[in-house]
This record gives structure tokens, C-alpha cells and sequence, in this order.
């Protein structure tokens, strides 16, 4: 597992070894206590390329037809959080909703890249919330306003590396007050994870540190002020983030 943390007013990138963050320096190395250190998304993405429908049973769920091709959106950049911050609960929204994702972190830049040469660009994995303003996205034509205030796109804690987990059959899991909300498992998706670089890939640049969040399971829901919401997957860990009530 690699994070992003800050110390004092140092940012740096480093490797989690049980409760110890080793950084690797020109010279020496350090090593602290994670509970000494801020932990920051680990990624800063240009960019997130979201993936809508792309679970077999949040189809059926929704009872629509499978898409032919991956359904694709963007959140910005600005409405970033990592774990442990809170999610802002807009004043003029009616009903904020949970999804759970499994999201790929981009390691260099890259275009055109086909689906047996994914791996090559892709740094790791991490755990992602689709926040999303569910009636809003019923009133528009289409998704952003829905997908893009800011705090509505939780990511982390740390990313896993390619060649420390198995993405084929992992469970993920949503919970809000610690009740299962979302049980799925990501061989679920529709559209696996080289298919989906490979064609997001064809139509923008990614960049290091981009994040595709590929979707997510049945079983999506509402979340209120108050409460705690996780999204945790198998081998990757938990992203947890509380809710509150927008103060303005």
C-alpha cells in the first residue's frame, strides 16, 4: 500500500508497512507512526472519469438494459476529499445518495492505450464514493451538476499496487451508520478494468494520478447529516467520511 500524508508542512508519498509509513529519501529513509501524520487523498487527479451502469446486478436493480458501451461522466477536480473528511450535505439539495466504487489511480500519462497493455499505465487501487445529488440528477438533462459539488467525490485512503492484490474477486461494500447497505463483488462489472482504459483512453488523455471510478453495485441509497458513511473493498480498506449539513 502506498499514501500521500503530511507532516508539519511537508507533503510526501509513502509505503504502509502495519502501522508504519516508511519514505523513501535520496540518502536514508524515514519511518514514522501513521497516527503522527495527516492523511491526504493519495492521488491529485486532473481529472474523474466516472463510469455509470457498469454492474450486472445495479442494472437488474434498475431494470435496464445493459449498456453496449461504458457510460462515461466526469466529476472536477475540486470536489475531492479523502478519508476522514466530511461530506457537505448542500442546502438546496433534497436527497444525497452513497456509491460505492472500486477506482483506478492512473500512473503516467497516456493515450490510446489497448486493453492487454492496461496494467502498464495503472499505479493502483482505492476506494471511491460516488457522492451524488439524486434529485438533482432526476431534474437535469444529464449528470454534472448532480456529481459535482464540492465533497462529492471521496477517495482513499491509501492505493493498492497491481502486484499486491487481485482485482478479478473482491467483495465491496457500502455502509452508512455501520449498517450494510452494498454487497457486491467486482466481478460484477460489465465492463472490466482494461476494457475501460482502453476506451475511456481513445477519447481523452489520462494523466498521472486520474481516477476512473468504475461504477457501482446495487443497493444505492441515501445518506443524511449525521451520519457516517464507509465504502470498503476487499484487500484495498476502508474509506469513512461523515456527513454534515452545508453551515452557509
Amino acid at each position: 500500500m502506498i499514501g500521500r500524508f503530511k507532516y508539519h508542512d511537508k507533503v510526501f508519498f509513502g509505503t504502509i508497512q502495519d502501522d508504519r509509513v516508511v519514505v523513501e529519501k535520496t540518502l536514508y529513509c524515514d519511518t514514522f507512526s501513521i497516527d503522527e501524520l495527516q492523511v491526504l487523498t493519495p492521488s491529485i487527479p486532473s481529472k474523474i472519469i466516472c463510469v455509470g451502469l457498469n454492474y450486472v446486478d445495479h442494472a437488474r436493480e434498475l431494470n435496464m438494459t445493459m449498456p453496449d458501451h461504458p457510460i462515461l461522466f466526469l466529476k472536477p477536480n475540486s470536489s475531492v476529499i479523502g478519508d476522514g473528511d466530511r461530506i457537505i450535505y448542500p442546502n438546496e439539495v433534497e436527497q444525497v445518495d452513497y456509491e460505492a466504487e472500486l477506482a483506478v489511480v492512473i500512473g503516467k500519462r497516456c493515450r490510446n492505450v489497448p486493453a492487454d497493455r492496461a496494467m502498464d499505465v495503472i499505479l493502483g487501487y482505492t476506494c471511491f464514493n460516488d457522492v451524488t445529488a439524486r434529485d438533482i440528477q432526476k431534474i437535469d438533462t444529464q449528470w454534472t451538476r448532480a456529481k459535482s459539488y464540492d465533497t462529492f467525490a471521496p477517495f482513499g485512503p491509501y492505493i493498492a499496487q497491481p502486484s499486491d492484490i487481485d482485482i478479478s474477486d473482491l467483495f465491496i461494500r457500502s455502509r452508512v451508520n455501520g449498517k450494510v447497505k452494498q454487497d457486491s463483488n467486482v466481478n460484477n462489472m460489465i465492463f472490466d478494468v482494461p476494457v475501460l482504459i482502453e476506451f475511456i483512453s481513445h477519447v481523452m488523455t489520462l494523466e498521472k494520478g486520474d481516477i476512473i471510478a468504475t461504477g457501482t453495485p446495487e443497493g444505492v441509497g441515501e445518506m443524511l447529516p449525521g451520519d457516517t458513511v464507509e465504502i470498503e473493498i476487499e484487500g484495498i480498506g476502508i474509506l469513512k467520511n461523515q456527513v454534515i449539513k452545508d453551515s452557509l
